[in-house]
């Protein structure tokens, strides 16, 4: 079972994770972020991606710390439920709607991590999620999960849409991109031998 358990400790958050890439969609988040506990709500279900998420962190200082911890620790989950990544399809992308905002996402598990962003989000906060966090959170994702994670944003006004697209269309793409290609299963997926 491609399946992970990660629990990260600093002095600003305490974070326990476990990720099963092959699951159903369900989650049990509790961020202390109450937006992101949707954002991951959201993404565990569009990923089909089982997600339980426990953190602890100095949100009475903000929400960036618990954020980008958070992303560091579902970056290194993907890293270690992929292991050798043998049999996936390595790359996967999606151009999604959420209304009136459309986002493009695309992912390579390539081992070398990246985010290439391009969001213009209008707020500075939905309720009180400071929108800035958005970019922050995937770029922990994308270095600690070894992928190559470029999310663009096509179309939207609505702050909220626009970020909850950006989480559901990776998820998507992320879906795609672990799942395995029964042509190469077995096989690792670069003519280098290894992705890392």
């Amino acid at each position: 079972m491609r399946k992970s358990d990660i629990s990260r400790k600093t002095a600003e958050t305490d974070i326990r994770l476990t990720l099963t890439l092959d699951g159903t969609g369900k989650s049990d988040i509790q961020t202390g972020v109450g937006f992101l506990d949707h954002m991951l709500t959201l993404f565990a279900r569009h990923g089909a991606f089982d997600l339980s998420l426990c953190c602890q962190g100095d949100t009475n200082v903000d929400d960036h710390h618990s954020v980008e911890d958070i992303g560091i620790a579902l970056g290194e989950a993907f890293r270690e439920a992929l292991g050798e990544k043998r049999g996936v399809r390595r790359y996967g992308d999606v151009t999604l709607p959420m209304d009136e905002a459309l986002i493009l996402a695309a992912v390579d598990l390539s081992g070398r991590g990246g985010f290439y962003g391009d969001l213009h989000i209008p707020a500075q906060k939905v309720g009180t999620f400071d929108t800035e966090l958005t970019e922050e959170f995937f770029i922990a994702l994308a270095r600690n999960g070894g992928m190559t994670l470029h999310v663009r944003q096509l179309a939207g006004q609505n702050s909220h849409h626009i970020i909850e697209g950006a989480f559901k269309a990776v998820a998507r793409a992320l879906r795609t991109a672990v799942s395995v290609d029964p042509d190469f299963a077995g096989e690792i997926p670069s003519t280098k031998g290894v992705l890392s």
